[in-house]
């Protein structure tokens, strides 16, 4: 009996063929296959008379074939077939173009209904047919009717999709068990499970097609919550160190600071402070724009939590952002009688407390040694702090008292749950921190085990960047401006989208600007006579660290890169950002690019290069110029591109409409105090098995991303 984990070769009419199909599209069981959702739907359910048919419009007739036959055209390469339908009102001509088998399964006195469009010839009106179906005594699938669409792949057409569906899905969705409570389908007026997974396939209206979209949009929505609200609940049953606030160290720290924190600042802070005062673990997400002072917050809680003898970690996405910390930490703690090191998995450094002055590289399994020991009071790195290199040791902690993920929406969960490991019976506390603002609603539900921390307050004497949109027409205006910021002392990024040509791709990807080739477009067209040097991916970690530091000290005047400067970079000398591709990019990853530029005292600029004319690309460019804050950027990228390629959640296998549902906040905060009430009132969900079923099943997904 086919029950949802039967393998999709196993299913009648499939076989290894078509299996083997089914695959690229992520489709390997029959569960898969019945939750693989329509990305939209026509609606062929208005059928027309034949004699109400006007010339050039798109329509679905029904009648009897009366006449059908092949012809060959008059050049006899190109085969017609040709049929004469009637229904009660009057009677038109189908034709079908280079489509032999019609005629073999088409014959006189068939009932069909055709789809395609009206045309005229000789004064003559007949419809070019792009579809039609045969009238059984069963009912129709795919015409007459509201009928679903598919992300389709070579071999798999969305008729497949359908006729395959259509011979399984009743004995199937019967058997299946209702997931969510009944008072929650009767409180947001949902369909039922069964029903809403019939009608999502087959549906017999537009409006119950969406109705079904919205109950499943709702239960991915209130899965994703559940998982927040329940994941919270369990964290606070968990034990921590507490770690007291240490006023004198503070209160030192905060004379030290080479500058004066913000009120955002320090109120962020003493949250994380106060949070890891408790007995059990902080888990908080500090979400601030580009250039906010995140970082001074992380080293306030690392230095409290050092000063009260635990350790520190911290992860970053990437070995450019991880040296960046290192740098900053190093230079803000070398006054506390701290040691700190680095480890990226393919350079390890070590600053000692004893050292006063300088840091030193230090071999992986001494580093490793001394953090086991409990000597290194603060260690920094990326992947390689979880994912050591093969025949490598993990890292292990003698006393970890205070875990923090920099960019932690480029992390799974499972990877920032692999440093908050129980540590002598406790759990670590655990600080996330993104340049990448969240609308407050969509921070609480996607990341809703998090207590927010937002700085909104820019540090004084920050000018605003002024953002231009280029076209081709405009470059040699904006190389000559370049040219005298490059002579007034200044120095410029320049971004591609990627780093070389690739001559197997399509034409729009070759003709895309790439690092390569626009290095070597600077560098001997363009400006002969400044220094120019480039940087990518595919650089080893000691290129990519001389190259800036190169460009920090000033020897050379032009940076091209990737995205590989998105975050991590400081150079306060650099006044200019140039964006190739700009309409390549998100808004929140365009915001990141800027962000690299103006931090110095020198008014700096933004020129977004495009060649697109698309609506979307227009509307998101001119948000770059009109606005300059993070906060709002990002709810425009939400509303733009959505929040699957905005937080990287595309793997959790939500479909688009639950994705969009996600940039809708009254939805999200209905569902979320229905999952609070829930969870308040049966935290362990035993009233509810199969919903409790369907969380698992759901929590194992995320998991895995």
């Amino acid at each position: 009996m086919l029950n949802f984990s039967t393998p999709i070769e196993n299913i009648p009419k499939i076989g290894p063929v078509y299996a083997k199909r089914f695959k690229t599209l992520k489709i390997k069981t029959l569960g898969d296959l019945i939750f693989y959702f329509p990305k939209y739907y026509q609606d062929y359910s208005n059928i027309k008379n034949i004699a109400d048919v006007k010339i050039n419009e798109e329509i679905c007739v029904k009648g009897r074939v009366i006449e059908i036959e092949e012809e060959k055209s008059w050049k006899k390469k190109l085969l017609i077939t040709k049929a004469i339908v009637q229904d009660e009102t009057a009677a038109i001509q189908v034709v079908w173009f280079n489509q032999p088998y019609i005629a073999k399964n088409v014959k006189k006195d068939d009932e069909i209904i055709v789809v395609g469009k009206t045309t005229i010839s000789r004064n003559y009106l007949y419809i070019s047919s792009t579809s039609f179906e045969k009238i059984t005594e069963k009912e129709n699938i795919h015409l007459g009717k509201v009928s679903a669409v598919y992300a389709e792949t070579k071999g798999v057409t969305s008729r497949w999709i359908r006729y395959i569906l259509n011979s399984i899905i009743d004995p199937i969705v019967s058997r299946l068990p209702e997931t969510l409570p009944e008072e929650v389908i009767r409180k947001h007026d949902l369909l039922p499970l069964k029903e809403a997974l019939y009608q999502i396939h087959f549906p017999s209206s537009l409006e119950i097609a969406e109705k079904a979209q919205m109950r499943f949009c709702f239960e991915n929505v209130f899965m994703i919550t559940l998982f927040s609200v329940k994941k919270k609940i369990e964290n606070e049953n968990e034990t921590a160190s507490q770690v007291p606030i240490n006023n004198p160290v503070m209160e030192r720290f905060l004379d030290d600071a080479p500058f004066q924190l913000t009120n955002d600042q320090k109120k962020a802070g003493w949250q994380v402070l106060k949070d890891m005062n408790r007995k059990y673990p902080m888990n908080r997400l500090l979400q601030g724009d580009v250039g906010s002072g995140k970082t001074v917050v992380s080293v306030m809680a690392a230095i409290n939590t050092v000063k009260n003898k635990f350790q520190v970690v911290l992860m970053a996405p990437t070995e450019i952002l991880a040296k960046q910390h290192f740098k900053t930490f190093f230079e803000m703690l070398k006054g506390y009688n701290i040691n700190i090191g680095l480890l990226t998995g393919k350079e390890d450094k070590y600053y000692s407390k004893k050292l006063k002055s300088d840091t030193i590289e230090i071999s992986r399994s001494k580093l490793l040694e001394k953090t086991e020991d409990g000597e290194i009071d603060i260690l920094i790195g990326t992947h390689a702090l979880i994912m050591p290199e093969k025949g490598k040791d993990k890292v292990q902690f003698d006393n970890l008292g205070l875990v923090i993920v920099d960019e932690q929406h480029r992390f799974g969960v499972k990877q920032r749950a692999s440093l908050c490991k129980r540590q002598k019976d406790k759990i670590p506390h655990l600080l996330s921190m993104t340049a990448t603002p969240i609308p407050r609603s969509l921070a609480l539900t996607i990341w809703g085990d998090l207590d927010l921390s937002t700085i909104i307050e820019m540090p004084k004497g920050r000018k605003k960047i002024i953002t231009e949109i280029v076209t081709e027409l405009e470059r040699q205006k904006t190389y000559n401006f370049i040219k005298k910021e490059v002579e007034k002392k200044r120095q410029v990024f320049v971004i591609c989208p990627r780093i070389e040509a690739n001559e197997k791709e399509n034409y729009a990807a070759i003709e895309m600007k790439n690092v390569k080739e626009e290095y070597d477009n600077l560098s001997t067209k363009i400006f002969p006579e400044l220094k120019i040097n480039m940087l990518h991916g595919k650089m080893t970690p000691k290129e990519k660290e001389k190259i800036m530091k190169d460009f920090k000290s000033k020897k050379f005047d032009i940076l091209v890169s990737t995205s590989v400067i998105e975050v991590g970079i400081d150079i306060p000398n650099a006044s200019v950002m140039v964006i190739e591709g700009a309409d390549r990019f998100g808004l929140s990853q365009l915001h990141q690019f800027r962000g690299r530029v103006g931090r110095g005292e020198h008014q700096s600029y933004c020129f977004l290069f495009t060649d697109s004319n698309s609506k979307k690309t227009g509307q998101r460019l001119q948000a770059m110029r009109k606005y300059d804050s993070g906060f709002k950027l990002s709810e425009m990228d939400l509303k733009i591109r959505g929040p699957g390629d905005f937080f990287g959640i595309k793997q959790w296998g939500l479909p688009d409409f639950a994705m969009n549902a996600l940039k809708d906040p009254k939805m999200i905060e209905a569902i979320k105090k229905t999952a609070d009430e829930i969870i308040e009132q049966d935290p362990l969900l035993n009233k509810y098995p199969n919903l409790k079923k369907r969380l698992e099943v759901f929590s194992e997904k995320i998991h895995l991303e």
